[in-house]
């Protein structure tokens, strides 16, 4: 009996759009009405996913340098002298040091250590759930082709300024996430009564253009140091910064201490003990330095030619050469923790269950300045980035109207505000709508369906774990750098011809990185701006109540 020929690939798919586009699921994301197909969608949310999957690891090893919740009881007492285990400490020559605040700087206590690898994986799969669930809301409920997850920027705020380095801020890392929740929860009443996108129109425009590019050159900043970055930059204690590079036997840690009268030195009180920062000699000679280098000029190279997945490639070479053992470059050295990482990566598929971050939220620190200061500017940053998002990402796949609103407008905000409470439940920083959605729209990604694609490729990290837990610092550094240059292209909308426009701008945009913190450009660029107008305002106003009269000339500034 003749077989019937199977019909060419191009027929087939053609059945299967036309299929598609005619059964509810296409009628419900409205297919044909915005001139798309099925495969059109997969095609894009795979492109989509491809240019934003780097947050995976991106993020959650960003907030694990704020320690999450690991404390100093998580820390061990140890012998004198670190080669004496501890059953063996006694005699004169030994004695049993008890944890103390310096235990989680180093060099770091074994047990602050491994709790720390468990926070990170804890907030890989945080990041994973709320990025599903974010995309989930937005594909389902929006039916737009835009992706969420834990946005650049805010991650860093948090983690290096609301928290600080192993927990070494002013907020706690519980009492940070339950500022997230409360922020996520008035951001969704704002949503809810539509009064989002006037909010965001009262921030100074030059304020509200250069604070993305603020946040560029603090992640790119970030990416240029060691803790999660390629090290290229160190601690110098007479200029703050200077070229760094050296390897990790020639980096050493800083502390604030005092001198006594006797010659004793002891820690400053309230000090802390940095990172290894700073580099004694050997400068530009860290193996780790120059395959970083290598993976930023990967990804330069893959933007330049406009190659998809461009971060992605970059964070795979690097991190391949860096999970061989026994290596200058390894990511798995040869101690306590790095033969426990390496137990782990060698499962490569795992369900890991999240332990510690998952429902941590306290309100103990509630009353406190410093915890309402960063809900203010969390609650600032959602509205300006994600608003903005949204509407640069809408009229991009050509959506808006004459009025700049857009179909799915009330559920596309809903969306991000409900992805922001359920990420802070699970341990991590606000989630935003990913810019990296252009490249899904510019595949032709018109419909929720882009947005389901991308939460199913987030379902299918659940099961990488060890594999997204062991990408080095190294590799993360390079993708860092290059969104901050993503990132600047903002500053050419700044009128920098006109000083009351520039020089907010400006303050906004030197501030962010080197006070390492985005609340403070945005508090010295708003300050800069009404100082710079008030003098027009007051002019304006009392020419209104007929105090004075206008010259013939307008006040100068007046707009």
């Amino acid at each position: 009996m003749l077989m019937e020929p199977r019909p060419p690939p191009k027929i087939f798919l053609t059945r299967l759009n036309s299929a598609v586009a005619n059964s509810r699921v296409g009628k419900r994301f409205k297919l044909t009405e915005r001139n798309t197909s099925f495969t059109t969608e997969l095609r894009a949310g795979t492109a989509t996913f491809l240019t934003m999957a780097y947050i995976l690891a991106v993020n959650a090893s960003v907030l694990a340098d704020s320690g999450g919740p690991c404390s100093v009881s998580d820390c061990v007492p140890l012998c004198s002298d670190p080669s004496v285990p501890l059953s063996n400490c006694t005699g004169s020559t030994h004695r049993v040091i008890q944890p103390d605040l310096s235990c989680k700087f180093e060099p770091v206590n074994p047990g602050y250590a491994s709790c720390l690898q468990t926070v990170r994986k804890d907030l890989i799969v945080a990041t994973v759930a709320s990025s599903l669930i974010g995309c989930i809301i937005m594909g389902a409920f929006a039916n737009l082709p835009l992706a969420l997850a834990p946005g650049m920027g805010t991650n860093a705020y948090f983690a290096y300024t609301v928290v600080g380095f192993h927990g070494s801020g002013n907020v706690p890392y519980k009492s940070a996430l339950a500022a997230v929740f409360i922020e996520g929860l008035i951001f969704l009443f704002i949503s809810a009564v539509g009064f989002r996108a006037n909010l965001a129109k009262l921030v100074p425009k030059p304020v509200r253009i250069s604070s993305s590019a603020g946040i560029g050159l603090f992640l790119a900043f970030i990416g240029l140091q060691n803790n999660q970055g390629i090290g290229l930059i160190g601690y110098n204690p007479s200029t703050l910064v200077t070229l760094g590079g050296c390897p990790s036997l020639s980096r050493h840690s800083v502390a604030p201490v005092l001198a006594t009268g006797n010659g004793t030195v002891n820690l400053m009180p309230g000090g802390t003990v940095s990172g290894d920062i700073f580099c004694l000699r050997d400068r530009m000679e860290s193996p780790t330095l120059w395959l970083g280098i290598v993976g930023f000029m990967i990804i330069s190279y893959c933007l330049v030619k406009n190659i998809k997945g461009a971060m992605i490639y970059g964070i795979v070479f690097v991190t391949a050469v860096s999970w061989f053992r026994n290596t200058k470059v390894t990511a798995f050295p040869d101690t306590v923790v790095g033969n426990s990482a390496h137990e782990y990566f060698k499962k490569v598929v795992d369900i890991h269950l999240i332990e510690s971050t998952a429902g941590a939220l306290s309100f103990k620190t509630i009353g406190k300045r410093y915890f309402w200061e960063a809900l203010i500017t969390f609650l600032y940053v959602d509205i300006l980035d994600t608003t903005g998002t949204l509407y640069s990402m809408a009229r991009f796949a050509g959506f808006t109207d004459q009025n700049g609103d857009f179909e799915g407008q009330y559920f596309a905000f809903m969306s991000d505000a409900m992805s922001i409470v359920v990420g802070s439940l699970l341990g991590t920083s606000p989630v935003t709508a990913f810019i990296e959605s252009s490249t899904g729209i510019r595949e032709g990604g018109r419909t929720g369906l882009t947005a389901l694609t991308v939460a199913g490729y987030f379902f299918l990290a659940f099961f990488f774990t060890p594999l997204l837990a062991s990408i080095p610092a190294w590799a993360v550094g390079p993708p860092l750098i290059l969104v901050g240059v993503l990132m600047m292209r903002a500053v050419v909308e700044i009128e920098w011809d006109d000083m009351r426009q520039a020089i907010p701008a400006f303050v906004t945009l030197i501030l962010m990185p080197l006070t390492y913190s985005i609340a403070y450009g945005l508090i010295g660029g708003i300050g800069t701006y009404i100082v710079l107008h008030i003098w027009d305002w007051g002019a304006d106003l009392l020419v209104k109540y007929g105090v004075i009269k206008r010259s013939g000339v307008a006040v100068n500034g007046a707009h």
